[in-house]
């Protein structure tokens, strides 16, 4: 330094040389302090899309600097070709690290070429970052070195299925690439449809490398399925190809649904418009990114360096992964070394490249920087959950004439809505057809697909029907031997075949019989239940109760049928005949105390006792309650092939005690002999079978408590039948309705012909013999009132003629009758003086005092004895009344004449 310095003042430079090299060494000096960081880029560099995200990198890294141009790093990109090759990627990952000593890798850019460089990272802690590696299979990998600045494809599953759920299709077929990236999605799509109950019926895996005619003929074989909505995953390249040819064949036409995934709709803007033309009336879910100030500059500066050139979703997440990274160094910049530890050189003729591979010293620190940096990026929000980013919101969108259509949005926690200006929270609902605008179908219809379609070359749907020995009311089946012509009838024949012909659309099906070769049954219920699982039929039909270990090979329909399991027992007769049997209904005591009362009245009381003894005596059930049957140890019925045998044995029954029946005449035969016989005692069936026995025999049998819980009869069908939906409101028109109880009348209730019977009272009947006793007593009682009648008039008519006689008979002495008057009229003309005597006994009366002796006044006093008076001028008139009074007076004056004494006679001579 001194010999410059003796060199500028002995030699007298010029000053501007002076200052010139001194900017020089300050110019040196700075770029010693700044620190480059090496960073590899493993893109297919002659492809659109990495091509536009490289520029995004670059554009990013060099607006980042340009802002914060005081930071001590600075990003130096070593770039590779992957040449679209999983082995080009492999390579160029390996050279930028042994070779290069990047500390951090951006890419690659397909899932297809992430595994390898995944695990390569993991193993030399060098993070690899990529904006495009979308497959969730990538994180079974379970490396933390992984970083997606991207969304997994699996977040977008939830929005299918809401749209799948909202317009109630029961079926899908997803269509996608034959790799990594389209087989990534699918356990995804398959628990999301599994929860809302869609059936996924085929898969259509397509190879990249496939031919036209392949692919062609793939789709065609979709065409013969009944399915007709179809979920597209695959990239545009391969996408273009199988809807050109879809609608050459006419696939993208009325009937049919086809929604892709955010693979093609985020990149649309790639495929052109003759390409979209061949996809109208398809729906997508695409990746949504807010309006924000952000994304409004970058995409103004996009424009304006290159022109024409649409941005797209991974050309934001790509200059965001820049920034991300840029922020990360510099963070850790102050005390971390950038470089690699120096392995041990393997000189070995065996090893490999990777025998001696050493590791970013940096990783550790740089990878927790990136899992913790937030920034709000030109995508929205960048900050990683679980070492990638997460999507909240999906725009749904419709293509219509080759131009994209936001027909509304689904949010996470929420589910589909209109749009987002509206506050909308709470519980996700998605059932509801006018949470998204119109959307314009294939078919420039706006006519919403069922979502299915039977082919116009299917065959018919095969229908089993179970082979049955009784209770043929259900079903029968039933041989022509001339012809061998089948026919099949029963109610449930009747009902399916209503349904049928009430449904919206044509459905063509042949009954096949579940049968052996021979004629025979092929099994039980339930071996005909699998058979529909395995495909080997299209449904069944029959009287097969709907159970849910059944429900898990088949769905089935609405039950048609009354639903429950009843036990039935005999009934015992335990009506008290007998001639006194009128007399149970009340007590001795109340009896006798009635009795006491009036004899006659107890007797007109029979109507009450009638009334009274149709409730105290009835026909009773020989078993009151199931739980007597298992102590009684009895045999019990039940119907051959049903699952009633094993409920009876999962209810802790001795299953030698079970006994078996066909039919209905089959159990009335092992009633007749009870289990003394090697019969039974009760039989335990559903509640139809049940009633089609009670109608013939209900007076001899009663149902006991309790009823056990069965869900009915139902039609079953493969799982995630679109049928079932279908007839299951058939169903429901039909059971509301009077077809249905037409269609019970003719097979059920037609040979019904008495009440139905249960452990309520039983109505009896009472012969002439129960009352024969009663008869008897009022008979007698009867005769008794008569005799006793004639002897009470007799006795009245001797009184009266001994009256008679006394009137008419001559007095015994001639005495004065001066002193006779006519007495008053008495008021009870019956009533005879008790001092009169009514024989001809001669009673001496009573002395009579002077007072007495005034014939008037004595008349007046008899007149107050008979009574009291009414009527004196009515009474006197009465022809009867003075014969009464004659005879009144004239033994007044005989008994007066006693009592006078002799000197009164002299004196009245």
């Amino acid at each position: 330094m001194s010999s410059f310095h003796h060199l500028v003042v002995s030699r007298s430079l010029p000053l501007w040389l002076l200052f010139f090299l001194i900017f020089l060494v300050l110019l040196g000096k700075s770029q010693k302090e700044v620190l480059q960081v090496k960073v590899g880029i493993v893109l297919d560099t002659n492809g659109t899309l990495p091509d536009l995200s490289l520029r995004a990198i670059n554009m990013s890294l060099a607006e980042f600097y340009n802002t914060h141009n005081g930071f001590k790093t600075r990003i130096v990109l070593n770039i590779r070709d992957s040449k679209q090759t999983v082995v080009g990627a492999a390579a160029s990952a390996l050279y930028l690290i042994k070779k290069r000593e990047v500390v951090a890798i951006i890419g690659p850019g397909n899932s297809m070429q992430a595994p390898f460089l995944i695990n390569l990272g993991n193993q030399s802690q060098v993070p690899i970052i990529s904006f495009s590696a979308t497959s969730p299979l990538l994180d079974s990998l379970r490396s933390p070195y992984f970083i997606r600045a991207t969304h997994d494809d699996s977040s977008q599953v939830q929005a299918i299925s809401a749209i799948v759920e909202s317009f109630r299709w029961r079926e899908v077929v997803p269509i996608y690439a034959d790799n990594e990236f389209g087989e990534g999605i699918l356990p995804y799509i398959l628990d999301a449809f599994q929860e809302i109950n869609v059936r996924i019926r085929y898969r259509s895996a397509i190879s990249v490398h496939s031919s036209d005619d392949q692919i062609k003929k793939e789709l065609y074989k979709l065409m013969t399925m009944p399915t007709r909505v179809f979920i597209v995953h695959m990239l545009p390249d391969l996408g273009s190809r199988v809807f050109s040819i879809a609608k050459e064949i006419g696939m993208i036409s009325k009937g049919y649904v086809w929604i892709v995934t955010n693979g093609i709709a985020d990149l649309m803007s790639l495929m052109g418009e003759s390409n979209l033309d061949n996809m109208h009336g398809v729906l997508g879910v695409k990746t949504y990114f807010s309006r924000s100030k952000e994304l409004k500059y970058f995409e103004a500066r996009w424009r304006k360096r290159f022109g024409g050139e649409e941005l797209n979703n991974f050309e934001c997440w790509a200059y965001d992964a820049a920034t991300a990274l840029a922020m990360s160094f510099e963070e850790i910049s102050s005390n971390v070394n950038m470089s690699f530890s120096k392995a041990k050189r393997n000189t070995s003729i065996d090893g490999t490249d990777l025998d001696d591979l050493s590791f970013a010293l940096s990783g550790p620190r740089l990878l927790q920087a990136l899992t913790t940096v937030s920034f709000k990026g030109v995508a929205g929000r960048f900050q990683l959950k679980n070492g990638k980013l997460e999507a909240k919101t999906f725009k749904i969108i419709n293509i219509e004439e080759s131009v994209e259509r936001t027909v509304g949005f689904w949010r996470s926690k929420v589910g589909l809505v209109k749009n987002l200006r509206v506050n909308q929270t709470g519980i996700k609902i998605s059932h509801s057809l006018h949470r998204l605008r119109p959307i314009i179908w294939p078919g420039d219809t706006t006519f919403v697909p069922k979502g299915w379609e039977l082919p116009t070359n299917a065959k018919k749907l095969k229908i089993a029907v179970p082979k049955k020995d009784g209770f043929n009311n259900f079903v029968e089946v039933t041989k022509d031997a001339n012809t061998n012509a089948l026919t099949i009838t029963g109610f449930c024949i009747d009902v399916f075949d209503t349904v049928m012909r009430q449904m919206p659309y044509a459905v063509p099906y042949e009954y096949i019989p579940f049968e052996s070769p021979d004629g025979k049954s092929r099994g039980s219920y339930d071996e005909m239940i699998y058979s529909v699982f395995l495909g080997e039929f299209d449904g069944a039909v029959g009287d097969t109760t709907i159970l849910a270990n059944r429900s898990a090979y088949v769905d089935f329909a609405l039950p048609y049928s009354e639903t429950g399991i009843v036990v039935l027992v005999p009934v015992k007769d335990e009506r008290e005949k007998g001639k006194w049997v009128f007399l149970k209904p009340l007590t001795k005591e109340l009896w006798f105390l009635t009795g006491a009362a009036f004899l006659y009245i107890a007797i007109m009381l029979y109507t009450a006792t009638l009334t009274s003894m149709l409730t105290v005596q009835e026909l009773r059930p020989t078993v009151r309650h199931m739980d007597d049957l298992r102590k009684s140890g009895v045999n019990i019925g039940y119907q051959k092939g049903s699952f009633t045998f094993e409920r009876l044995k999962q209810m802790r029954f001795d299953e030698s005690r079970l006994k078996m029946y066909n039919s209905p005449e089959e159990m009335r035969e092992l009633f007749l002999k009870s289990s003394s016989n090697g019969g039974i005692d009760a039989a335990f069936d559903e509640v139809p079978y049940v009633k089609l026995f009670m109608a013939k025999y209900c007076s001899e049998y009663s149902i006991i408590e309790p009823t056990f819980k069965a869900d009915g009869f139902g039609f079953a069908f493969p799982l995630g039948s679109p049928l079932v939906s279908d007839i299951s409101r058939q169903i429901l028109n039909l059971t509301e309705g009077e077809t249905m109880k037409a269609i019970e009348n003719k097979w059920l209730l037609g040979e019904k012909h008495c009440l139905d019977s249960t452990t309520s009272d039983s109505p009896i009947q009472l012969d002439y013999n129960s009352f024969e006793a009663l008869f008897l007593i009022v008979l007698v009682v009867s005769m008794l009132l008569f005799f006793g009648m004639l002897v009470s008039r007799r006795y009245q008519q001797r009184q009266h003629g001994g009256e008679i006689n006394a009137a008419t008979s001559p007095p015994r002495d001639d005495g004065d009758m001066r002193t006779t008057t006519t007495s008053p009229p008495s008021n009870d003309v019956t009533r005879t003086p008790t001092s009169l005597t009514t024989d001809n006994q001669v009673h001496e009366p009573p002395a009579i005092n002077e007072g007495q002796a005034n014939a008037p006044d004595a008349q007046d006093h008899l007149l107050n004895d008979e009574g009291n008076v009414r009527d004196r001028n009515r009474i006197v008139d009465d022809p009867a009344l003075n014969h009464r009074r004659h005879l009144i007076t004239s033994k007044s004056i005989h008994f007066g004449r006693a009592a006078l004494p002799s000197s009164s006679r002299i004196k009245s001579a």
